[in-house]
């Protein structure tokens, strides 16, 4: 059985003369860094606002959207999901585009997790 082309280039001489096959190691793939995407307490924001920016923008269901409200109006900060950088930046994007559109000053980051 004869050997495909591609497979003979990978071919390499022993010292001893006989014909080895060389093995080529992959680097390792890292994982993308992470980023926290976090909502803020303020004194104006309506909770009813925040738990409707959780359910839209995050798709929480109301029970959980509900919980995190209370915890960023309790603790001044939640976060809210972990995502990578470009789907974290569009979210904060998308959170404070549409607070700001309805007069509100609620306040959306995000930091490498």
């Amino acid at each position: 059985m004869r050997e495909p082309l591609h497979m003979m280039a990978d071919r390499k001489d022993d010292a001893d003369g006989e014909a080895g096959v060389a093995l080529k190691t992959r680097p390792k793939t890292q994982r993308p860094p992470m980023y926290k995407v976090m909502l803020l307490n303020d004194d104006y924001t309506p909770m009813e606002f925040v738990v409707h920016i959780l359910e839209r923008f995050f798709g929480l269901g109301h029970a959980k959207a509900f919980e995190i409200m209370l915890m960023v109006h309790k603790k001044g900060l939640a976060v809210v999901g972990v995502y990578s950088f470009e789907v974290a930046e569009t979210k904060v994007g998308q959170v404070m585009d549409f607070a700001r559109r309805h007069q509100h000053p609620l306040q959306c980051t995000m930091e490498k997790d």
